[in-house]
């Protein structure tokens, strides 16, 4: 896919998507003409990525957990109060 099909399908831009594959996050191959090409799981790896940025996590630290980025993240950052009564 395109560079705007992925970032539609992963709520980006693609401005965004050109930082990440700068920092070395996100890959793509190149058409003759040039247009970056992606494979159908950067949906995931980008939707990942934005998850992790937005929990605080530095660009270093996301780059840490590359092996991992193609897959679903596990449920660790949901919500649960430590106390019920207040």
């Amino acid at each position: 896919m395109l560079i705007g099909e992925l970032a539609a399908q992963a709520g980006t831009t693609t401005r965004a998507l050109r930082h990440y594959e700068e920092q070395g996050l996100l890959e793509s191959d190149r058409t003759t003409a040039g247009y970056r090409l992606y494979e159908p799981g950067a949906v995931r790896r980008v939707r990942n990525i934005r998850e992790l940025l937005s929990c605080g996590l530095t660009v270093e630290d996301v780059k840490s957990l590359l092996a991992y980025l193609d897959a679903d993240l596990p449920e660790v950052l949901s919500y649960s109060p430590l106390c019920a009564d207040g």
